[in-house]
């Protein structure tokens, strides 16, 4: 495929934006090679600026779960535009969405909306903390909770892809209160805390890893986080930007039974526009400004424009009995035919799948965490990515990057991409 337009458009970019590029992933330094630049997508189809038409795996990192342009959501943003696109005041579909979301999660009384995942996690961790009267949290090497200073002690995703897990301007007094513990390793996460007695608000995790590759949790590990938490007055964060609203209706915690205390929202809930949001039951949420002495705010939390997106996405989900049978399927449909192709190419490899997160590790050992996943083949993954582009076929520009499935695939596109992983793998 030719991509003169996209190279020509990065090259004004890289005058006027660090490095070309509003988050870092998007720059390609992990793959390299020149970003690819969309000018338009619908269903389950990336259009780039060159006229070049791609399978998208990407989704928007997770959002669009029903496709790009998906009608309904575009609708609803037409519509509310037309009456103003941000008040600063309280709005009727602000509530409507919450009560929507609180009625499909398990386990959450009240929740608050923000602008983006990140947001989300600092905020629940500040909440966390305030309300055990405890500093320190634990997170696990690989996961990603956005960019907030507490998070960047050892991060997956484009952290990992550039080689620098500790990121420059967080402070050791903030890193001294954040915790690493091994994915998956529960014995290490009780020792920490027995290191650490009395001291820690949170456990905060990605109950499917998705910024290492896809990462399930093993059998049994979410329910001992739960043991553990509930030991030692220890508050279980799901950070669910990537699982809420895709793995089941009420996410990770219905798919798996295990109740968090609180969880993070992102990506689906905004249906594709800037929108995050924490809840959780009432004791804890209570704690939270007006009524209580955690502080939070935000001009744009809430703004109509990404409520009735988001809206319009739960409503559609919540309505489909079948949504994530039919999500789930085509990921495993997407995962046997990769995984023949692969074998049949002799090309050593690691499916992950859970739900619509599916990610291929170019090592054939067990991938569980984020020292495996770190074992995969980077230089194959390169070609493969390349690969798969020149195919037309757009996966995440890093291997420590989940692919997301949407419903707007069809098995056509699914058979498409394995022939396009045939092909690849032929030179690998």
């Amino acid at each position: 495929m030719i991509y003169k337009r996209s190279s020509a458009l990065f090259a004004e970019a890289e005058k006027v934006i660090p490095g070309g590029v509003n988050s870092p992933v998007r720059a390609f330094k992990g793959v390299g090679g020149t970003p690819i630049f969309i000018k338009e997508a619908k269903g389950a189809y990336l259009y780039d600026e060159d006229g070049n038409r791609l399978v998208d795996y990407i989704n928007s990192w997770g959002p669009m779960i029903l496709g790009h342009a998906h009608k309904p959501v575009v609708d609803a943003v037409i519509e509310k535009a037309k009456k103003g696109t941000s008040f600063g005041t309280p709005t009727e579909i602000e509530t409507k969405i919450a009560e929507l979301a609180v009625s499909m999660v398990p386990n959450i009384d009240k929740i608050r909306f923000v602008n983006s995942g990140t947001e989300a996690c600092m905020s629940a961790v500040r909440l966390a903390r305030g309300f055990t009267g405890k500093d320190k949290i634990i997170k696990f090497a690989g996961c990603y909770h956005g960019h907030s200073d507490s998070f960047l002690i050892q991060a997956g995703s484009g952290a990992s892809t550039f080689g620098t897990p500790n990121s420059p301007g967080v402070t050791q007094g903030t890193a001294k209160d954040t915790l690493l513990a091994r994915y998956n390793d529960i014995e290490n996460v009780k020792q920490i805390i027995e290191a650490n007695k009395n001291e820690i608000a949170c456990i905060i995790t990605e109950p499917v890893a998705g910024n290492m590759g896809c990462v399930p949790p093993k059998e049994g590990f979410l329910e001992s986080l739960r043991s553990l938490c509930d030991t030692h007055n220890i508050l279980l964060i799901f950070d669910e930007v990537m699982t809420g609203f895709r793995l089941a209706k009420g996410g990770a915690q219905e798919l798996f039974g295990v109740k968090a205390d609180l969880v993070c929202f992102g990506k689906v809930i905004g249906g594709g526009l800037p929108v995050g949001a924490f809840a959780a039951r009432n004791e804890i949420m209570n704690h939270l400004a007006p009524l209580g002495p955690v502080y939070q705010a935000g001009t744009l939390s809430g703004n109509p424009l990404a409520m009735a997106a988001g809206l319009a996405m739960l409503t559609e989900l919540n309505a489909d009995a079948e949504i994530f049978t039919r999500l789930a399927e085509k990921t495993e449909y997407l995962h046997r035919g990769i995984e023949k192709v692969l074998n049949d190419n002799k090309v050593a490899h690691t499916i992950n799948r859970t739900g619509s997160m599916i990610s291929v590790h170019f090592d054939d050992r067990e991938v569980v965490d984020f020292d495996t996943a770190a074992n995969g083949n980077n230089d194959t993954f390169k070609m493969f990515f390349h690969g798969m582009l020149n195919q037309g076929v757009y996966i995440a520009p890093s291997a420590f990057e989940t692919w997301f499935i949407t419903d707007a695939l069809t098995y056509e596109d699914l058979d498409f991409t394995i022939n396009a992983v045939n092909e690849v793998a032929k030179s690998l």
